[in-house]
């Protein structure tokens, strides 16, 4: 197979270049993840009549592929990024085709440990091979754009179960639930397996700018980074796991009812993360990070107490778009770190985002039978730390201003 400077990437035809196949990838991985993901809570229950303490389990099991991310590095050392982005892709889709056909616990446990192995795994290394690929000026609109892109297929795949589960109306049950979830899952998975076999054979790999540590990083000057991303994991787990299940649970949301919410954010998320690209880019990563965290601390304070399922699907779709702007955390990344430590610290900060993503599900899982509550409570606490580190980023940060505490130390950093 052809290896391609990425420095002579010009010369390619525009759709043969880097930034065209991290799109096929944007387009590629929602069409598995976000079928997965729209119809877990409702298949697990109708299905295998999971309870809080079942759906927790299964997402602890869900984030340990996560959690063991920094096994990436080690995988590097046999195989391209951009390759092990493709089998990834590849592992997800077959994962979540299998799904619909093991409607059990321990089915759905092992559909779920293949498909997060291959969300995982991309996930890592498709954050490395952006900040390499994207110049740092572009970067936050590319990956704006980016995000966009997936919502855009992740509207289409939620479109394909709207209309899919048009008739199901009052209908519950397996019996009456299992032939939708059987094909809409295999539908799913398959899209993202053709994607991602065409993303193998119309680009050539692209040789790394600068090479890639094959070895772990851990470096003191990233702590702001490492600590933005740990508690965005802790947050992110009470959405994903908590959010949607309190949907089905408490206020009796059908699959049609769940599909039609995705639906709302992702169409809203095709021109809200364009936007905030560009906003991100024009005002930087501290303005946007407290945005983001200002808003949660709103939205978690309002699922403690919400008693109406209007009011309920109304933050759900508030929530999503808070928790799209994750990307100003990689732009900030890319700004203060050594070149050849974005493939490994990408490994890095996927396990310490995964740290609480494996412990916190089981538990809070056990709480929420008695309190969900206080789950969401929790979820205040975690975005006011949030909120506290986010204003440690500096307007300008860079190698040398990683914080606002370096910056009052060594004083003005150099224009860049």
């Amino acid at each position: 197979m052809q290896v391609h400077p990425i420095r002579d990437v010009d010369r390619l035809p525009s759709w043969r270049r880097p930034e065209a196949l991290l799109l096929i990838m944007a387009l590629a991985m929602p069409l598995a993840f976000s079928v997965w993901m729209a119809m877990l809570n409702n298949f697990a229950y109708e299905a295998a009549k999971f309870d809080g303490e079942d759906i927790g389990a299964i997402q602890a099991i869900r984030e340990i592929p996560g959690f063991l991310a920094i096994l990436v590095v080690y995988l590097l050392l046999f195989v391209r990024e951009q390759s092990l982005a493709i089998i990834s892709l590849l592992l997800l889709g077959v994962g979540t085709a299998m799904t619909g056909y093991l409607p059990s616990f321990w089915g759905i446990a092992l559909t779920t440990l293949i498909s997060s192995i291959g969300f995982h795994y991309y996930e890592t290394v498709n954050q490395s091979l952006q900040l390499q690929w994207l110049s740092k000026d572009r970067a936050p609109i590319v990956l704006g754009r980016l995000a966009g892109v997936g919502s855009s297929t992740a509207f289409i795949a939620f479109g394909m179960i709207w209309f899919a589960t048009l008739d199901m109306g009052e209908k519950t049950g397996a019996a009456t639930a299992a032939a939708p979830y059987e094909l809409l899952y295999l539908a799913g998975g398959i899209a993202t397996v053709v994607l991602a076999i065409a993303a193998w054979a119309l680009y050539p790999r692209f040789a790394e700018g600068v090479a890639q540590r094959r070895e772990l990083v851990l470096k003191e000057r990233y702590w702001l980074y490492y600590a933005l991303v740990f508690f965005g994991g802790a947050r992110r787990q009470i959405f994903v796991v908590f959010a949607y299940f309190m949907l089905v649970d408490k206020f009796k949301f059908d699959l049609h009812d769940m599909v039609t919410l995705l639906i709302i954010n992702h169409a809203v998320n095709v021109f809200f993360a364009p936007f905030m690209g560009r906003m991100t880019a024009r005002f930087g990563e501290r303005a946007v990070l407290t945005f983001e965290y200002v808003g949660l601390i709103c939205v978690f304070t309002a699922y403690a107490f919400v008693a109406s399922p209007l009011v309920a699907a109304a933050l759900f779709v508030i929530d999503h778009l808070f928790f799209g702007l994750h990307f100003a955390q990689r732009t900030y990344f890319q700004k203060i770190a050594d070149p050849e430590d974005m493939a490994p610290t990408a490994a890095v900060a996927f396990t310490i985002n995964h740290i609480a993503a494996v412990t916190l599900p089981w538990p809070l899982g056990l709480l929420y039978l008695y309190s969900p509550s206080a789950v969401f409570t929790l979820g205040v606490i975690l975005a006011v730390a949030s909120l506290v580190l986010g204003r440690l980023v500096p307007t300008r940060p860079c190698k040398g201003g990683e914080t606002i505490l370096t910056l009052r130390r060594a004083g003005p950093a150099p224009a860049e």
